[in-house]
């Protein structure tokens, strides 16, 4: 006999060696509110579908999708019930899962005879999909050694499959089968189609917008928002990585492998290079225009996008444009800590609108404009406390104004400048390489790792602490920062093209540092599995003007 103690009820059962999950739940869900059904589970911090079986005691935390572990589970196996139903509907097809849009995942159909998907393809894609939801099929989980998958994989032409294995470290490889149809994925599924019962499916530009429930909402399907202008940066970004031949982590790594690594840190600077110079052109082009001038440049993006360097980086071409830039940050512009708006639970809001001066700021701003010298604070994080030390700041004739910040582009920053005068960029991190065509790297993994690196060897968080705080960043992010993305005159994309090559050198030993007696460790374990499908590549040969650096270390701008 094996003891179980659910987290979910604090209480324990005795169950036979071997037991699953899903009937672990049985015995303990009469005992513990769960209005939404339960998808997945954390066994000893480790997430787990439920058909996970139980040979060991153990720790046990049943979730539904207002986790995000859970909504992981649900999304693979969504994205997994998507593919089935093409390669039914379409024989022949391949599905390109590419990039999360519009509050969905946009997925890309290439048919067999090069046709364009149509309405009326999509609309029975989504009548097959309904039926295997009806039907209830399950997904079985198979566990082979690595050149059995390789081979199996390869007989079924996923080529973006085999590259995958191939340069991976893993001796024995799982895959999944839902009826006829294998595939890949990089984590637990539900049991069986059944559990799907919520999502839509569109027909959005060439392709298909795949639908999730909202984790807040868990009754409804998050509303769609048109973002034309972030789906243009990824379409981009995705142009570049074909052409290059780099669509995927077993190109990178064979790539690597292959002695390019150098090649690829220095054709990701000059892509990064050039957009800041066409950025800094069109601010220097706006800002001689005889009526409306651009005095203003606002910067922002979620955090861990490289906001800093960005800035840094823009104001050496506006320089060479002629420009004098003359930057700041809204941090400064804190109000003192003992005014901080709070959350409900008591702890300070440090990402609420109200936490900025947005008078005080916006006051400086229309004298700096008028042509006064203004004394511009610095906040004391450690007192908590706005000071003021005698830095005063006055714009000349070429001057343009940089302001970088969580609020930069909230119209509410400087509602009484003229928007002629300002112009907007958002800088985010859109990941554009994936791991292969049916598992896309979510944008938000690439900034927690950066920032795990980086507060780690800042000494300002551990590794426990900054994925604990993670999902209170991310929340603020929806609240303060996107909303207002598609307002931007432009969008500077940070993400770098071998990045998670060269950041498994620094996050792998950090993980490590996570206790697996944390529920923090979780989300750890997850990462470090994620991590080392990359052939790590040392960063000697990155840059000190890299926006990479401000995460690794060794900026020249620090």
């Amino acid at each position: 006999m094996i003891q179980i103690l659910c987290k979910n009820t604090g209480t324990t059962k005795d169950f036979e060696e071997g037991v699953y999950l899903f009937e672990i739940l049985k015995e303990f869900e009469s005992q513990f509110d769960h209005p939404y059904q339960i998808v997945s589970a954390r066994v000893n911090n480790v997430s787990q579908g439920l058909r996970y079986r139980a040979y060991n005691s153990n720790t046990v935390e049943f979730l539904d999708i207002r986790k995000q572990s859970g909504m992981r589970v649900y999304f693979r196996s969504l994205c997994f019930l998507l593919c089935k139903a093409t390669y039914d509907v379409l024989p022949g097809a391949r599905v390109y899962l590419e990039h999360p849009i519009s509050n969905g995942y946009y997925c890309n159909v290439r048919k067999k005879r090069r046709e364009h998907l149509t309405e009326d393809d999509v609309a029975r894609i989504k009548a097959r999909m309904q039926q295997i939801v009806a039907e209830d099929t399950q997904f079985h989980r198979h566990d082979a050694p690595t050149e059995e998958v390789i081979k199996l994989f390869a007989k079924r032409g996923y080529d973006d499959k085999v590259k995958l294995f191939e340069t991976s470290e893993e001796v024995y490889t799982e895959y999944y089968t839902l009826g006829d149809f294998a595939d890949y994925y990089y984590g637990r599924l539900v049991p069986s189609a059944g559990f799907l019962k919520l999502w839509d499916l569109e027909k959005y530009r060439e392709g298909m917008l795949l639908r999730l429930p909202d984790r807040h909402n868990p009754d409804r399907v998050v509303p769609r928002v048109d973002q034309p202008r972030t789906f243009e940066v990824f379409k981009e970004n995705l142009h570049w990585n074909i052409i290059m031949g780099l669509s995927n982590v077993g190109d990178v790594n064979r790539a690597c492998r292959s002695g390019h690594a150098s090649e690829l840190i220095q054709v990701a600077e000059a892509l990064q290079d050039k957009k800041i110079v066409q950025i800094a052109e069109e601010i220097a082009r706006r800002a001689r225009h005889r009526k409306n001038p651009c005095r203003v440049a606002l910067i922002t993006g979620p955090s861990s996008s490289g906001k800093t360097t960005f800035c840094k980086r823009l104001s050496v071409q506006l320089k060479a444009c002629g420009l004098h830039p003359v930057s700041f940050s809204t941090d400064d512009y804190f109000v003192n800590r003992t005014d901080t708006p709070r959350l409900p639970d008591g702890n300070y809001d440090f990402d609420n609108f109200e936490t900025v001066d947005h008078a005080l700021l916006e006051n400086d701003v229309k004298r700096l404009l008028a042509g006064e010298s203004v004394e511009v604070p610095s906040y004391n994080f450690v007192t908590g406390m706005r000071e003021y030390k005698g830095q005063k700041v006055k714009l000349s004739r070429n001057s343009v104004l940089l302001i970088e910040g969580l609020h930069a582009l909230n119209p509410a920053l400087l509602p009484s400048v003229d928007d002629a005068g300002k112009y907007r960029i958002f800088i985010n991190t859109l990941t554009s390489t994936s791991l292969d065509n049916h598992n896309s790297i979510p944008t938000s993994d690439n900034r927690l790792l950066r920032r795990i690196v980086r507060d780690y060897n800042k000494g300002a968080f551990t590794a426990v602490e900054t994925i604990r705080q993670w999902p209170s960043v991310r929340d603020a992010e929806e609240k303060w920062i996107y909303p207002f993305q598609e307002q931007a005159d432009v969008m500077f994309n940070s993400a770098y093209l071998i990045e998670f090559a060269v950041l498994r050198n620094h996050a792998e030993q950090i993980l490590h540092t996570v206790p697996k007696n944390r529920p923090e460790y979780s989300e750890a374990h997850r990462l470090l599995k994620f991590i080392r499908y990359f052939i790590p590549v040392s960063d000697k040969e990155i840059p000190t003007t890299s926006l990479l650096r401000e995460f690794v270390g060794g900026s020249s701008f620090q």
